[in-house]
């Protein structure tokens, strides 16, 4: 059991039988009343965004997440397999449980699979990736000077918002918790 003054983002919790990771939490001390913590809890099964409000001093169970660092292989229909590196031992993810994490992902990748007690939950993405742009507007010469950005569809169908130097074929890297461009790999 942890005390939900002892909140840190990212922390996983056990409330009302579902697994949950701590996005934002603020401790409020009013004038007049208790104390409370108000946090934003993300659903790790279903990828749901919840706020809940905690008496201070209140306490909540703490999940012991699991990663695993896993290849991403190929996709066949809606369902990814994914492989262990070390024990060579394939698992495979519905497309409805990794919806987000798609955009991000390749071939050959190397990601974070989490696990609760045997139960695969979800992926862990870098915080970063390299993705090749598929299709953008071609560049003008001069452009660069208003700081304009412009959509860019990647290799992997996410699209995002690239400065205008950027051109068909770049090698981008793209910050995988906001979907922002970065840099040019």
């Amino acid at each position: 059991m942890i005390s939900v003054n002892d909140f840190k983002t990212g922390l996983t919790i056990e409330v009302d039988g579902g697994i949950w990771q701590v996005l934002e939490f603020q401790h409020v001390k009013p004038g007049k009343g208790a104390a409370f913590v108000r946090s934003k809890l993300r659903n790790l099964r279903t990828g749901g965004i919840q706020e809940k409000t905690f008496r201070g001093g209140e306490k909540v169970a703490k999940a012991h997440i699991e990663n695993r660092k896993m290849q991403y292989l190929y996709a066949s229909g809606d369902t990814h397999t994914f492989m262990d590196n070390e024990s060579y031992e394939q698992i495979e993810l519905q497309a409805s449980q990794i919806e987000y994490e798609l955009k991000y992902l390749l071939e050959n990748m190397t990601v974070q699979i989490m696990t609760y007690q045997g139960e695969t939950i979800g992926v862990e993405l870098p915080n970063t990736v390299e993705l090749v742009v598929a299709e953008t507007e071609p560049g003008i010469k001069g452009d660069t000077a208003s700081g304009g950005t412009k959509p860019a569809t990647l290799e992997t169908g996410l699209i995002v918002q690239v400065p205008f130097f950027v051109n068909q074929g770049d090698k981008l890297i793209i910050d995988t918790r906001n979907a922002a461009y970065v840099s040019r790999a």
